[in-house]
């Protein structure tokens, strides 16, 4: 019989030693398998466990809910932020009012380089949105997750080295496996008819799209922000505002260190 992932989290009322000794034999004495387990969040430990039957999770549960040193708070099928949170050792912010919306600070780089990986690896269309301050690493994250998720990424607007505006691709280039990165700001400011034809042929692939300042993109676009499947905000810290007040000011090629790199 196929073994099924399960995700258990608790939380610790008395941090008793041998606590963790304890449920380990609990788990081995219903034949669960323990897949890995790392602390989640203040005196909350989490587990992946692999068990055969639904049964052996039931009869886990209503044992643990027995026990006065712990309180379950999870024991799930595992989402993706669960597995991450093991990985890492901390949940990934979710906003209260828009469940698609995920927040990470510059610390977070390595969750959040694993996290989009995870979505990357996932087939089909996905629209990714990335909000951020400038320099704070958005860019870099997009393709050091792509690196991570083997796949080749293709700038169609962008500013990580030059202004880069594309008109076209060519053949090898229209391809599934591909992720495309639109910077959002340069295509609204700087794009032409041709590059917008591109966006939109781009937009019919089967492919992940990563739009860079997704608010400026909807602006310029018929695509709203109801139509994106994640969107990512990164933050210096945690207090910091995400504005586009600099951008407002500021006109690409005046002063701005950047040429133009227009194909």
């Amino acid at each position: 019989m196929e073994k099924t992932e399960w995700y258990l989290e608790y939380e610790i009322q008395y941090n008793r030693p041998g606590l963790l000794g304890d449920i380990s034999s609990l788990l081995g004495m219903l034949s669960i398998n323990i897949i890995s387990i790392n602390g989640v969040e203040n005196s909350r430990r989490g587990m992946l466990l692999l068990s055969r039957t639904e049964e052996q999770i039931i009869r886990l549960k209503s044992i643990m809910e027995t026990m006065d040193t712990i309180r379950v708070t999870k024991l799930r099928k595992p989402k993706l932020r669960d597995k991450l949170a093991v990985r890492h050792g901390r949940y990934i912010q979710s906003d209260v009012d828009d469940r698609k919306t995920f927040r990470f600070v510059r610390d977070e780089l390595g969750l959040l380089v694993d996290f989009m990986a995870e979505l990357y690896k996932k087939e089909g269309h996905k629209l990714i949105g990335i909000r951020g301050m400038p320099r704070v690493g958005k860019t870099e994250s997009v393709v050091a997750a792509s690196v991570c998720a083997n796949k080749r990424w293709l700038f169609v607007s962008s500013t990580l080295l030059k202004q880069t505006i594309r008109k076209e691709l060519i053949k090898g280039e229209y391809s599934t496996d591909n992720l495309y990165i639109i910077d959002g700001i340069v295509s609204a400011r700087q794009a032409n008819e041709q590059h917008w034809e591109l966006i939109r042929e781009i937009m019919q692939l089967s492919a992940v799209k990563v739009i860079e300042h997704p608010d400026m993109f909807v602006q310029q676009t018929e695509y709203k922000l109801s139509d994106f499947d994640y969107i990512i905000e990164l933050r210096s810290n945690e207090n910091e505002e995400i504005t586009y007040e600099p951008v407002e000011n500021n006109q690409f090629g005046q002063g701005d260190g950047f040429s133009m790199f227009d194909f």
